[in-house]
């Protein structure tokens, strides 16, 4: 790649193959390096609209002591928020089905923080955006649990897999944030951070 990316290298710290597919058709030069330390716990009284940006910075201060100089490190965290209660990955079917009936016919808010370091310094922002859902049947739910297992996905559903085809009437914002990594937003800041 030419352009300001292309005197560094991208470290992406997830194995989300959804980022990494996202990371990579922004054709700069990344590799994956997953984090050790998965403690996604925050502080019981935080803001939801401020968690995702607080796990993102909090998956990066383990990771930048391994940096090398020309190294930005990018970690990233999405949660699903409906009536200021946040969705997270579902435990088990039980749980996605009670998630989704939950969503169903109503506007939720997908947010992802994400955390830009290198060795000396780090930049943080977020994306939000509003996702509608029309009413779901229970047999429409059932269905897309049986098939696309969504247990690894905030709010138990990926919006680039058969019930975003179905379910979505609309978005306001990202819709690649939504699939888990705000790629513009994220491009821009990139851009910045190599520049300041």
């Amino acid at each position: 790649m030419t352009g300001p990316l292309s005197n560094y290298k991208i470290v992406l710290a997830s194995n989300s193959p959804r980022r990494k597919q996202m990371l990579g058709e922004l054709g700069v030069n990344f590799e994956i390096r997953v984090p050790i330390d998965s403690d996604e716990s925050y502080p019981t009284n935080m803001n939801p609209h401020d968690i995702p940006e607080y796990l993102a910075g909090k998956k990066a201060s383990g990771m930048i002591i391994d940096l090398k100089e020309s190294e930005i490190l990018v970690t990233a965290d999405t949660i699903v928020v409906l009536d200021d209660q946040i969705m997270n990955k579902p435990t088990d079917a039980a749980d996605a089905f009670r998630m989704l009936r939950e969503l169903s016919g109503k506007k939720h808010e997908v947010i992802t923080g994400v955390c830009i370091s290198d060795k000396s310094k780090s930049r943080s922002f977020k994306s939000v955006t509003d996702v509608y859902f029309k009413d779901l049947t229970d047999e429409e739910i059932q269905y897309y649990i049986d098939n696309f297992k969504p247990f690894d996905k905030a709010g138990a559903y990926g919006i680039q897999e058969w019930i975003g085809f179905i379910a979505v009437q609309r978005i306001e914002g990202s819709y690649f944030n939504v699939v888990g990594l705000p790629v513009q937003k994220l491009y821009e800041e990139l851009c910045n951070f190599t520049n300041s």
